[in-house]
């Protein structure tokens, strides 16, 4: 059985995808993932094909359009950015397409809505894998409304329909624009796919715990809730002699890291307002500088390492908490941790992810990235100290231990494949 996984966005929106890869080849299928060329290592080292996209997401992140989206902290915002990416945009519907020749079945991201219509002029089943929940539900709002003001049942379902056309709108000019080119006519029934993928042969795999935020009884039969999708990136990871002495050196530490997040033009001065609240709530930190968001020290403080990453299966349970952008990717990482969370939120589900983490009692209420000052990080880390937000992280962190999310989500796409 031949697999194509289409995915887009930075390492936390890719990751995901590569682990349900290694998932799929472990079930005996033959595994493509098409994607940013960044992510090359990342995906044959995990014995998996990797099909090129045009496009350098390092770039892409670090440039105007970029950065509008990352701080999108409103749905009109989040809209208003991912029109300025759509210039972008163009050149993945052909790569993607091209990526899908001579496959079983297809697994496609949200911003790569082409692999629903590459299926059908294909002949072979869709599978919608969103990251984040995206089915419609009257139990609680998408995670761009997350936190705000509660509305009703009826609010909360419209608020799903809302993240779907912000996510169809990204893609569907583009790939109107291409189709005609390629076959000079439209797909057929031309429109939003994410609503169709309810069958089984067209099932929705959602990416997220039911721990977090349990399976809505209203969602459709083949709509899952498959728990998340980790990589176990640590295999063959060898952690340098120097950090393993910080760590041993004294009291667990604090991780503070941005990932891809983050504007490298105020790198410096973010790394200085970390150092100086960590040194204030009176612990040690443990610093990720990522692609652009903090900037490396030569000789920093001794309550202090950097590191430029480190896989998070590894590093996290050994933090006493972990400060992070909120991305949907690290904060699974994080709750599985069994530590104690602080969203950092930059904009677009960021915020919605921070809200969670605090009503599950796992962590401190979120700070907006505008918001953020070395008085604010201090409490919020000596706030994650506390005892209950230990035990609760703890708890939950062994609950979603216990799902088993690529693995379920391998067996529901070959279900789909066979039952073609």
């Amino acid at each position: 059985m031949k697999i194509t996984i289409l995915a887009a966005g930075s390492r936390g929106d890719v990751q995901p995808y590569i682990a349900l890869g290694v998932a799929l080849k472990n079930a005996g299928c033959a595994v493509r993932i098409a994607t940013f060329s960044v992510f090359r290592q990342l995906i044959t080292q995990s014995g998996l094909e990797f099909f090129p996209v045009r496009g350098d997401i390092t770039r892409i992140t670090a440039g105007a359009a970029g950065k509008a989206a990352v701080k999108a902290d409103n749905p009109l915002k989040m809209l208003l950015s991912f029109n300025q990416l759509k210039s972008l945009a163009y050149d993945l519907q052909d790569d993607f397409y091209n990526a899908c020749l001579g496959v079983d079945a297809i697994v496609y991201h949200p911003g790569a809505s082409i692999g629903f219509f590459a299926a059908q002029e294909l002949g072979i089943p869709a599978i919608f894998a969103p990251y984040l929940p995206m089915t419609p539900t009257t139990e609680f709002s998408s995670l761009i409304f997350y936190g705000k003001p509660n509305l009703g049942k009826s609010f909360n379902k419209f608020t799903f329909t809302i993240l779907e056309q912000i996510f169809w709108f990204a893609s569907a000019g583009n790939m109107k624009q291409y189709w005609q080119e390629k076959f000079h006519r439209l797909p057929d029934n031309f429109g939003c796919p994410f609503p169709r993928q309810h069958t089984r042969r067209q099932p929705t795999i959602t990416a997220c715990s039911n721990f977090v935020f349990p399976r809505p009884h209203d969602w459709p039969e083949h709509v899952y809730n498959t728990g998340f999708w980790f990589l176990e990136e640590e295999k063959g990871w060898t952690p340098p002699p120097d950090l393993l002495d910080f760590l041993a050196a004294g009291d667990a530490p604090v991780y503070v890291g941005f990932g891809s997040i983050g504007n490298p033009e105020q790198a410096q001065q973010t790394t200085s307002l970390v150092i100086d609240a960590v040194r204030r709530a009176g612990k040690r930190g443990v610093l990720a500088t990522g692609w652009n968001a903090m900037s490396n020290m030569d000789a920093p403080p001794q309550e202090i390492y950097m590191l430029e990453s480190a896989p998070h299966a590894w590093l996290f349970p050994r933090m006493a908490a972990v400060v992070h952008h909120g991305g949907a990717g690290t904060t699974a990482a994080g709750l599985r941790s069994g530590v104690p969370s602080i969203i950092i939120s930059h904009g677009n589900d960021t915020p919605g992810w921070g809200q969670r983490v605090y009503d599950l009692g796992v962590g401190p209420k979120p700070i907006p990235r505008k918001k953020l000052t070395v008085e604010t990080l201090a409490l919020a880390i000596q706030t994650a100290g506390r005892k209950e937000i230990h035990a609760a992280a703890k708890a939950l962190g062994e609950q979603i231990q216990t799902e088993h999310g690529t693995e379920t989500a391998a067996q529901i796409i070959i279900n789909s494949v066979n039952s073609a």
